[in-house]
């Protein structure tokens, strides 16, 4: 207690602090749109649940790979040499996240684009999944995104406390933003597509991370920015037009009632 006192008074630890928290969200976005769009294959009395037992057992994998720090941090000692690059645990993982996430991303877009060849799978217009099987998803794309958020938080300081807060705030606000951004990728069917392409694009530079062509994050996520906006354009002028065809199909209407007297 005496130690997280004295914490508490190091203006470099609430940096750190606040930091680390700003990093985790930034990197659960990932996780977050994935978690969205695999929940809403479910019914919708299921939905919630999923959504908030799966980030509840984020929460849990992360604080208990936090115990094992000294082992995570291990993970990056090379195993073997290939190709002139040295393979360590983290990479392997990191390529076999990846390889799912491509596999995942492309089986989705795939039934977007052609739902009639999988009629049997869809159900209210999405390919349905069991409740067992999206947790079980979610826990596996949680264990690959933890364990590289912790190797990164690990860098940015030695204290445990720090990482810990910084785990438990940032998945809590992942939990709140994880409703409204499920319901609003629902109701927006191209923004499904946008997602699923941040999936593919994600699945792609793990891959490349783990093979050793480093990819900054904010390269990727400054991408994930634009298009958001662009796609944010779009709807706005989707809208706009169904306002006026909407207008332009009463003003006939009123017109022919006031000519008929």
């Amino acid at each position: 207690m005496t130690d997280l006192i004295a914490l508490a008074t190091l203006p470099e630890a609430w940096a750190a602090l606040v930091t680390l928290i700003i990093m985790e969200v930034v990197l659960g976005i990932d996780n977050l749109v994935f978690i969205s769009i695999l929940t809403n294959k479910l019914p919708e009395s299921q939905r919630r649940n999923a959504r908030r037992i799966g980030l509840g057992l984020a929460l849990v994998l992360r604080l208990l790979l936090l115990g094992t720090v000294a082992w995570i941090v291990q993970l990056t000692t090379p195993l073997f040499e290939a190709f002139g690059h040295g393979f360590s645990w983290k990479d392997i993982i990191l390529i076999a996240g990846g390889l799912f996430l491509v596999w995942k991303a492309t089986k989705e877009i795939h039934h977007n684009v052609d739902p009639e060849e999988h009629p049997g799978e869809l159900v209210g217009g999405a390919v349905k999944t069991g409740f067992t099987a999206a947790i079980f998803q979610i826990l596996l794309l949680d264990l690959v995104f933890s364990i590289d958020s912790i190797i990164t938080a690990v860098g940015m300081t030695d204290h445990l406390p720090i990482m810990v807060i910084a785990v438990i705030v940032a998945v809590t606000l992942m939990l709140v933003a994880s409703g409204p951004l499920a319901r609003f990728i629902e109701a927006n069917p191209t923004i499904v597509m946008l997602a699923l392409a941040f999936l593919l694009m994600i699945g792609t530079t793990l891959i490349a991370d783990g093979l050793g062509f480093h990819v900054p994050k904010g390269y990727v996520y400054a991408a994930m920015t634009f298009s958001g906006l662009v796609e944010l354009l779009n709807m706005l002028a989707r809208r706009k037009r169904r306002l006026d065809r909407a207008m332009a199909g009463e003003n006939p209407a009123a017109d022919a009632s006031g000519s008929g007297h």
